[in-house]
């Protein structure tokens, strides 16, 4: 076999952050172990909840949990190795271990960009159709919608980590990122990446700018509807049923979108800044999600409330 079709990387090392002086190396640790220990604490929590709470046995939070499953699944995949790159100078992970992180990162992603266009779709049938609702958006049908979107996350992600692992990779092996993705992987690849731009690009697009597109469209008729409401009182109210659900969509599309923008406009940030970046929109709505759930959305409240004051009760 020719040097240009062999890899003779084994191993990848995780980087992170390349300009972070060794000092802060414990603090960084610190900060990314409280940032996995609030996510695994928020979700858990908002799982037990609807586990021990049938009134909460409702298409919302039937969404709702499963975009926590993503969010636990996701944070597991990439939090424990970058902590202990720093903790431990643990940074190395195997040829087949980094890819098998590329392929949850990008499954995880696709999930979630999926069942927050199911959520944007509960809201607008709710609001634009509401005498219509429990016809159209009954348990089954969520779950039919979820499952679905679990298993075609498969195909575009294989296609993802199919296109990347048998490319040559015979130079260096140091990812500049603080977890294995198909950008910083096939940066490192020793042949010429230009025939696979534009079908990785297509993927890309298609996983973020379809729910995207229906979740803009949905918002628009929402607002629409809203209008036509004759009071105050009665706008306020239902827009505030779907606050929550446009807080979590917005901390996971804003972000990306204005990553995908300055790109194609050819605004280029600093390595760290740019990791930075990533790491903020992909590790923090894991975290918050929980306390928007809890905050935002009246069952859950109602039941934290009531938790609260037989607390206070037992106490005095």
């Amino acid at each position: 076999m020719s040097n240009e079709n062999q890899s003779f990387v084994t191993e990848f090392v995780i980087v992170g952050f390349p300009g972070l002086q060794p000092e802060f190396y414990g603090l960084i640790s610190a900060v990314l172990f409280l940032v996995y220990f609030c996510t695994l604490i928020g979700n858990a929590a908002v799982l037990i909840l609807f586990a021990t709470h049938n009134i909460l046995h409702k298409p919302m939070y039937f969404i709702i949990v499963n975009l926590v499953v993503s969010d636990l699944l996701f944070s597991t995949t990439t939090l424990p190795k970058i902590i202990a790159r720093y903790w431990f100078q643990a940074g190395v992970v195997s040829f087949f271990g980094c890819f098998l992180q590329m392929y949850l990162v990008h499954y995880c992603g696709t999930v979630t960009s999926f069942l927050l266009l199911i959520m944007a779709l509960d809201r607008y049938v709710a609001i634009c159709y509401p005498l219509r609702y429990t016809m159209i958006i009954t348990n089954s049908t969520i779950h039919i919608l979820n499952f679905t979107v679990w298993v075609i996350g498969h195909p575009s992600c294989l296609f993802v980590v199919i296109t990347a692992y048998p490319l040559p990779y015979c130079t260096s092996n140091k990812i500049m990122q603080c977890f294995c993705d198909h950008t910083s992987i096939t940066k490192l690849a020793c042949t010429d990446m230009t025939p696979y731009i534009f079908p990785i690009f297509v993927v890309a697009m298609m996983i973020l700018l379809v729910p995207l597109t229906f979740i803009i469209f949905s918002y628009c008729s929402i607002i629409v509807a809203v209008h036509k409401i004759a009071s105050t009182e009665g706008r306020v109210k239902t827009l505030s049923t779907c606050s929550g659900q446009l807080l979590v969509i917005a901390l996971y599309f804003l972000p990306r979108s204005f990553v995908y923008l300055c790109n194609n406009i050819g605004i280029k940030f600093n390595t760290d800044v740019r990791i930075g970046i990533i790491m903020l929109y992909s590790l923090l709505p894991p975290m918050i999600n929980p306390l928007i759930y809890c905050l935002r959305t009246e069952e859950i409240k109602q039941i934290l409330i009531k938790r609260f004051r037989q607390t206070q009760v037992r106490i005095q």
